[in-house]
């Protein structure tokens, strides 16, 4: 198999000679570097390797982007080869222009270029080579061959084979899956019995796991599903933003602190393809490296995680907080940390909750992105993460639809995007009502909910994004919610539940020395960084209640603290 390629097009010959020269000089053992001045001959090589078979990583263009020449040429990398990562060329003196930043965003936004790339000056140009290296790891996971990346080989895409992967998209593992039957399955299963019970998960070390349950594929990842020790300062329930921020900042500051969540790590943002608006990723960055990142940092800080369990019962006991495990282990702590998030709605329809993992997906597209190269792909969904979903689909796709129920309700440079992206359509007003196929979606049902008409759509994939309800079912009486199940916090506890002389403080529910943060809590605002803000704010308010000499001292210094 070739190497995949590295293509770089500049008609400044001195630019395009100190680019080649940092890509050769870095990357050529791996990677096929291909460097032209000319857009047209870029265009026929793009073209070949598509032929070919040549796996296209990384395009440079090196013109400016509103050239035609350009224009025709990024178009041609999204439509050839939509995983190749494309960025433009900027000269390190330009890069701060307000003419060039409006430039870049408008590129962006119409989905022309992926980001941008400062031009290399003395080799070697490190800060050239992480914006490469950066590129190449983002498209090596999108391509699952990533060296890290799990393999999951299965007799069908749905059932036991679907739950698999569902596990291992909780945890934000990269990872791969393919039909034992097929050309990539026989080879993985090369020296395996025929006898051999799928699905069969394959770890980058090797090790070879036949129809592990889901406990046994966590623990084989590297991830803790026990508890540990049973008293520690401060529980956290939930490994979403605000849960895992929570997690960073109690553990940086001294605090032993576990953190319990049934669904892996990363809540809804996890399914989120492309957050571009959060603090400090000019690139953007996906929901599920953001819960990568997070899960390490806490963990280097010396939290510990119990995965595959949740917690069952949380009660009161003298000065302690005692809570439940449901594999019956029971956590003793000072303090604790509601981030239980919320759980996307399910669409109801039994003929295509039966195709769940089979075309139907709730959340994000995940591992299963490349099945919709060329496809018709339908997304539900109102919110951010259902456009951020339509516009990761849309590079592969041949077409996809936003399918709406009312007013999309989302931030003004996605629906900017969206309305620019030529491959994908909005029906506002538009619910599904039914649909279908054997074995793997064919076909969905649409009504107009002004006239109730319905029509039937040929559809390949559906993904679901319709809203949620909070994980708080499970909670005590004593936390008292709204009527859709909300946490109430501070200065909406309701004064008849709450058990102190003293006010309840900021993220506090009505049981004292319980604190809720994140999409869960009441009023909450359903973004990032919100959630991750909360979550520190909550370490700030955990800390004065555990300074003070019981629940109910006078806590003072806390009035001017709000939740972010």
């Amino acid at each position: 198999m070739s190497d995949p390629v590295i293509l770089a097009v500049d008609a400044d010959p001195a630019g395009l000679a100190g680019i080649e020269r940092e890509l050769l000089d870095r990357y050529s053992r791996h990677y096929d570097v291909v460097c032209t001045a000319s857009a047209a001959e870029a265009r026929d090589r793009l073209t070949q390797f598509r032929e070919n078979g040549n796996d296209v990583a990384v395009v440079l263009a090196g013109k400016e982007v509103d050239d035609p020449s350009c224009s025709e040429l990024l178009a041609e990398v999204r439509r050839l080869h939509p995983h190749a990562k494309r960025a433009l060329l900027v000269g390190w003196g330009e890069w701060g222009f307000r003419e060039t930043g409006d430039a870049i965003l408008e590129a962006i936004e119409h989905g022309k270029i992926d980001h941008y790339v400062v031009r290399p000056v003395a080799p070697p140009d490190e800060l050239f080579h992480h914006s490469i290296s950066t590129f190449l790891l983002e498209w090596a996971e999108e391509r699952r061959t990533a060296p890290y990346a799990i393999q999951v080989v299965g007799d069908s895409w749905s059932g036991r084979a679907a739950a698999l992967r569902d596990v291992l998209e909780r945890c934000a593992f990269p990872h791969a899956f393919c039909l034992a039957d097929s050309d990539e399955g026989r080879r993985l299963l090369e020296g395996s019995s025929r006898e051999t019970e799928l699905p069969v998960v394959i770890l980058p070390d090797g090790t070879t796991l036949t129809n592990p349950s889901d406990v046994e594929l966590t623990r084989a990842t590297g991830s803790s599903v026990e508890p540990g020790e049973g008293e520690v300062d401060l529980l956290i329930v939930g490994a979403g933003p605000a849960g895992l921020s929570a997690g960073v900042y109690g553990a940086s500051e001294g605090l032993r602190t576990l953190i319990v969540d049934t669904h892996g790590i990363g809540g809804q943002a996890r399914s989120s393809s492309l957050i571009r608006n959060y603090l400090g990723f000019p690139r953007g960055v996906s929901g599920g490296v953001l819960a990568r990142q997070a899960y390490e940092q806490a963990w280097v800080f010396g939290a510990r995680f119990a995965f595959m369990q949740h917690v069952t019962g949380l009660r009161a006991d003298a000065d302690r907080l005692v809570a439940t495990l449901s594999e019956g282990a029971t956590v003793s702590a000072r303090a604790v940390v509601l981030a239980t998030g919320v759980a996307y709605r399910r669409l109801g329809i039994p003929a295509l909750e039966a195709l769940a993992g089979a075309g139907v997906f709730y959340g994000g597209s995940g591992s299963d992105v490349h099945r919709m190269s060329g496809q018709d792909v339908y997304v539900l969904g109102g919110a951010n993460s259902a456009g951020q979903e339509a516009l990761h689909l849309a590079r592969y796709a041949r077409r996809v639809t936003l399918v709406v129920r009312g007013t999309p309700g989302m931030s003004h440079y996605l629906v900017r995007q969206l309305a620019a992206t030529p491959n994908v359509e909005i029906r506002l007003g538009t619910e599904i009502v039914g649909g279908g196929g054997d074995g793997w979606l064919t076909h969905l049902v649409l009504r107009d909910r002004a006239s109730g008409a319905e029509t039937s759509v040929a559809a390949d994939g559906l993904y679901l994004s319709i809203g949620a309800r909070p994980h708080t079912e499970w909670l005590p009486a004593e936390i008292a919610r709204d009527d859709r199940g909300f946490v109430l916090t501070g200065a909406d506890v309701p004064r008849d539940t709450w058990p102190l002389k003293r006010d309840p403080l900021p993220l506090e529910t009505s049981m004292p020395r319980v604190l809720a943060v994140g999409d869960a809590r009441h009023g909450s605002v359903k973004r990032v960084a919100s959630a991750v803000g909360a979550g520190s704010i909550a370490i700030q308010v955990v800390h004065r209640l555990l300074e003070a000499d019981d629940a109910s001292a006078p806590v003072d210094k806390l009035v001017e603290l709000r939740p972010a």
